[in-house]
């Protein structure tokens, strides 16, 4: 679920300042790794490091990258390839035809597939990374091809989720996988454009919102000209709905969707739906909070912080493992004593994926002096790994692939639970089944998988 940035700018002294602006907007996407790769025209520098932007971009290291007018950046959240430096992003490739470096959000299903032919054809990888694939076949391909035409190509042969920002030489270039699952868009801004996984990357440096990059489609921005090329049929349309469930930030607009908007009407659904009487309604922070405001105001039931939450840590959720997930609950959030005492107290979280997580804070409510708690989830539940880019892999992580809805109660340890319908979300999202990507509440899948359903 990493994010992406890229940024086109004719005074070559404000790029690095904007990219690193970009990219700080997205670390809510990624919070393992940071990068930037710059072009002055004639050649193209790149830093990389592990941890957070602020760490990987001290004052040195911006001086160090120096000038260009165009660059593009990324924040990390591994699914494919082991959390370590080789795998931070974007990655750098040298050919005959320039330099090409890729910062790549999604997954390729056929990642492995890819790289064999690869390594059979004398290729050799320095990462274990499916970006470095995307790369890899790049650059063979420009050698006889334009952008578009690669582009092409490419598309042909890597199947999975794809939003990647692209710097060939001095051309930057935003591209969508023809479904779409992956978010991207472009912006304007005085003297240049800029690429990004979510629109409140482009607020953060004053740019305004152009439109959304189409599935299948290219954003070419070229000696300070952009166009828009479609370069692959969108035969059906797979926007990934976890999106506006939980990965993005709420201030962000997503396909023509508010994702704020969405996720206050997934509060008003699941408060129709599950309804209970209680006397306080408070969020998981941070995910949860606009949802509990949409379903305090349907209930009537008064909105009341029962957790407050550290703002120096970041999200459990996107940790790479399991033993980080848990040891960070205690320290990212807290219950209010006062608030709580001797209350029934409803907590509304966007998900529940392996549990763990929810169980500690329902006992961290009860520790606190709460009558009851009431667990309300703004999703229906997870059913089946995302092959996609969400670290969802197997079904033996998800609770709600293993255990009943009264199962799931007890072993989180609250006194009642509902999950908003399948429906309630379609109402919520304003889309269609034909529109998003449900695979993990449905077990559907939009493209083939090994072994998966088709939709």
């Amino acid at each position: 679920m990493c994010g992406i940035a890229g940024v086109y700018s004719e005074d070559e002294n404000l790029t690095t300042e904007l990219i690193y602006c970009t990219l700080f907007a997205l670390q809510h996407r990624g919070q393992e790794s940071a990068g930037i790769a710059i072009s002055d025209g004639n050649s193209v520098k790149l830093h990389r490091g592990m941890g957070l932007v602020t760490r990987v971009f001290s004052p040195k290291v911006m001086k160090l990258l120096g000038k260009g007018k165009v660059a593009i950046g990324h924040v990390r959240y591994s699914t494919t390839g082991e959390s370590s430096i080789e795998n931070a992003q974007p990655l750098l490739v040298h050919s005959k035809v320039g330099s090409i470096a890729v910062a790549h959000n999604g997954n390729l299903v056929n990642y492995w597939g890819l790289r064999s032919v690869l390594e059979s054809e004398g290729r050799a990888f320095l990462t274990n990374s499916d970006t470095e694939v995307i790369a890899q076949l790049l650059s063979t391909i420009l050698m006889n091809n334009d952008i578009v035409n690669a582009l092409r190509i490419l598309d042909s042969k890597i199947v999975g989720s794809y939003s990647l920002a692209i710097l060939y030489n001095d051309t930057l270039i935003a591209y969508r996988d023809p479904l779409g699952i992956r978010p991207l868009c472009v912006g304007e801004m005085d003297g240049g454009y800029v690429i990004a996984s979510e629109s409140c990357a482009l607020d953060a440096i004053g740019a305004n919102l152009i439109r959304d990059v189409k599935p299948g489609e290219a954003a070419i921005i070229e000696k300070g000209e952009l166009d828009f090329v479609q370069v692959c049929e969108c035969k059906k349309k797979a926007f990934c709905v976890f999106e506006y469930i939980y990965f993005a930030r709420p201030d962000s607009i997503i396909d023509g969707r508010s994702v704020y908007r969405i996720r206050y009407d997934i509060g008003r659904e699941l408060a129709k739906e599950s309804y209970i009487e209680a006397d306080i309604v408070s969020p998981v922070p941070d995910s949860g909070t606009t949802s509990s405001i949409g379903f305090s105001q349907e209930s009537g039931i008064p909105y009341l912080e029962a957790l407050i939450k550290n703002r120096y840590v970041g999200r459990t959720f996107i940790m790479p493992e399991q033993r980080l997930r848990e040891h960070s609950v205690r320290l990212k959030m807290n219950a209010v004593k006062d608030n709580v005492k001797g209350k029934r107290v409803v907590l509304v979280d966007d998900s529940i994926v392996r549990g763990t997580t929810s169980r500690k804070i329902v006992d961290m409510v009860r520790n606190a002096g709460a009558k009851e708690v009431h667990f309300r989830v703004g999703s229906p539940p997870i059913i089946a790994p995302c092959y996609m880019g969400i670290d969802m892999s197997t079904r033996e992580e998800l609770i709600a692939s293993n255990l009943s809805l009264d199962e799931i109660r007890r072993t989180i340890n609250a006194d009642s639970l509902a999950y908003l319908s399948l429906e309630g979300l379609l109402k919520a999202v304003k889309a269609n089944e034909n529109e998003l990507c449900l695979a993990c509440l449905t077990g559907k899948y939009p493209l083939y998988v090994p072994g998966e359903e088709l939709v």
